[in-house]
């Protein structure tokens, strides 16, 4: 069930999945677990959102209509800009990411208003690849060109949060400035 109209028992339920998402991950989320967590009844969450699925697709729709927002915040900055929103959202928003693509917590077919989120953010990032490599680009060089970007700000988001990144390359000194050299590295093999 999305989040529609704000309800605090809704917020305080929503806020446990990301909590334990964030930390454990989201497989270790059971209503259960969320009622303890959120001091709630047992059947809390399940009377708000059905089932784990429809808390799992509230995750959905609102971290990406929040990734959409900060795309969208970013979309005249380029596609470097846009892939540094990308990253960024991700760690400063762990729990929705880790729940955000993973088709086996939230089929986006059952959930129209989480889909209509994730089709927005992805819009905005097509968008910005159809502007860089231009109108006249044919499909398939706009598809790998889209691929190729999302690839680059979704594996580098995945390795932060939860690869080996850091333990193979070593402590990074500036995180921000990781981020900004590889997003300006993926932008600038836009339209090559």
């Amino acid at each position: 069930m999305p989040l529609a109209k704000p309800d605090p028992l809704q917020r305080v339920i929503v806020d446990a999945a990301l909590e334990i998402a964030s930390g454990v991950g989201p497989d270790a989320i059971s209503m259960r677990e969320l009622a303890r967590q959120a001091n709630v009844s047992h059947q809390a969450p399940y009377h708000h959102f059905g089932d784990r699925a429809g808390i799992f697709a509230a995750i959905c729709e609102e971290g990406f209509a929040i990734l959409g927002n900060e795309m969208q915040e970013n979309r005249n900055l380029g596609a470097e800009a846009l892939c540094e929103s990308y990253v960024r959202f991700a760690l400063n928003h762990r729990g929705h990411f880790r729940v955000m693509f993973r088709t086996d917590l939230c089929d986006m077919a059952s959930y129209p208003n989480a889909a209509i989120q994730a089709d927005r953010a992805f819009g905005i990032l097509y968008d910005e690849v159809v502007s860089l490599v231009g109108l006249d680009a044919d499909e398939f060089a706009i598809q790998t060109q889209t691929a190729y970007m999302w690839s680059v700000a979704h594996g580098l988001s995945t390795l932060l949060i939860d690869g080996p990144l850091l333990k193979k390359i070593g402590s990074v000194q500036d995180m921000d400035q990781l981020i900004k050299n590889v997003a300006r590295m993926a932008s600038s093999s836009i339209g090559v």
